[in-house]
């Protein structure tokens, strides 16, 4: 079991990375970490008229072989059916607060980081929920 103050620390420079590969990529950050008592929302950005909210998922690899067997890990796999609809419920509401008639998108970024070398690797999936609920 990781202790939760690792964990915190691990979910926060997952976030901090997925920000500058999302900006390298051309996505506007707009809000991080938007919290409404029923859910949360990691990143918002936008990326041609369309508003992302991005879910992040962050895995941590203590050892220093490298991203050669990056496949082993998905931390984008987290990211369960139950949590993308809390997600786009989440999102519909800011962009209800927000008065904003844009169209929107759930998007997951899985970042695995490797403390021996720090590096990481960052993985984007677009419209991770349909429509089709």
């Amino acid at each position: 079991m990781i202790p939760d103050e690792i964990r915190k620390n691990v979910g926060k420079g997952g976030e901090d990375i997925a920000c500058q590969f999302l900006a390298r990529k051309g996505y506007k950050i707009i809000e991080r970490n938007f919290r409404r008592k029923w859910g949360e929302i990691d990143i918002i950005a936008e990326m041609e008229g369309i508003v992302r909210f991005v879910e992040v998922k962050a895995v941590s690899r203590p050892d220093r072989s490298g991203f050669s067997r990056e496949m082993d890990y998905r931390p984008e796999e987290l990211v369960h059916r139950t949590k993308l609809k809390k997600l786009a419920r989440t999102a519909a509401l800011y962009m209800e607060e927000h008065r904003d008639p844009r169209e929107f998108q759930i998007d997951v970024v899985g970042v695995i980081v490797n403390e021996a070398t720090r590096s990481a690797r960052c993985r984007l999936f677009e419209q991770a929920l349909e429509e089709n609920l």
